[in-house]
């Protein structure tokens, strides 16, 4: 159980130091760390982990890493996990804040923060992809794909004002009707 909560906070402990960008950013890290490397969890469970973690309070990474962690070694791992995940953005930005007007003025830094915004695109892109490869295949849930996707590029290229909380909202009554009564699978 020990060897298995430090596991646990190492490998999340990595995660968070090498990832930028936020909970997005991550999930292609937890997916090649915890589903592919390690087979803590299936890839279909950690695209049912990603929805139920975007779905509840709370950022994506930690709330992803506190149910893996559980899944693996109970309330000490998800302990562990959260812990692990959490750490490394906090020392950083503790260290950074010690001296922030500095740090951004110099030319190498700001330089570094526009690579570093791509690369943190391309991971979110790259997790977005992987986990809409596993989704089903039914035309059904592709029109439901392209639904959403047309209303996240009206949100964000034709600047409309649209809650997250209403696209869960939607997302979850599409997935309702579409789905009436029919066995989960």
């Amino acid at each position: 159980m020990q060897n298995r909560c430090f596991e646990l906070f190492t490998v999340f402990f990595k995660i968070g130091l090498f990832t930028f960008g936020g909970g997005y950013a991550m999930i292609s890290l937890i997916e090649d760390e915890v589903s592919r490397k390690r087979g803590w969890i299936s890839a279909e469970e950690l695209t049912e982990v990603v929805a139920i973690a975007e779905s509840t309070p709370g950022p994506i990474a930690i709330n992803s890493a506190t149910y893996i962690g559980y899944r693996r070694a109970g309330v000490w791992g998800s302990v562990s996990a959260t812990l692990g995940v959490v750490l490394p953005s906090f020392i950083i930005i503790y260290i950074i804040s010690l001296f922030l007007e500095r740090f951004m003025a110099l030319t190498v830094v700001a330089n570094a923060f526009k690579g570093i915004q791509v690369a943190v695109a391309f991971l979110i892109i790259r997790a977005g992809l992987r986990l809409s490869a596993k989704l089903p295949r039914t035309a059904a849930d592709i029109g439901a794909w392209v639904l959403a996707a047309g209303v996240i590029l009206g949100v964000n290229l034709l600047g409309w004002h649209f809650s997250t909380l209403w696209l869960i909202l939607l997302g979850g009554v599409s997935g309702l009707i579409l789905h009436r009564g029919g066995p989960a699978e």
